[in-house]
């Protein structure tokens, strides 16, 4: 099981080895350079594999400073889903990922930067 040992500006720690590059995190792996179709926005094709994977839980970390937001029609894809959505500045992000994982399907989408 993945675990985010720690987050800063641009670089983030999943159980021991370090990423620079924004990243879904799944139980068992992690996807690096996770684009977006459009930089600060996330489209339903954007997390297609998470939806695939069907989390109960899908924590969005949104940047140290929130830039980046979910679109509409992405929160109406989940919620149609039963996907639980939790959209949060990184940091706070990844406490409630790492609060989560021990009793829930969670997975993480968190961009990095802004």
């Amino acid at each position: 099981m993945n675990t985010i040992d720690s987050y800063q500006f641009g670089c983030i720690t999943i159980s021991g080895r370090e990423y620079t590059s924004d990243v879904v995190v799944f139980p068992d792996r992690v996807k690096l350079d996770w684009w977006r179709k459009i930089g600060h926005r996330i489209y339903p094709e954007d997390i297609a594999e998470v939806m695939a994977e069907n989390p109960e839980v899908l924590v969005v970390g949104t940047g140290m400073w929130g830039m980046t937001k979910l679109l509409p029609e992405t929160k109406e894809v989940l919620q149609a889903q039963g996907i639980r959505l939790i959209v949060e500045e990184n940091e706070k992000a990844c406490h409630t990922y790492n609060r989560l994982w021990h009793s829930q399907k969670v997975v993480a989408a968190l961009h990095l930067t802004c």
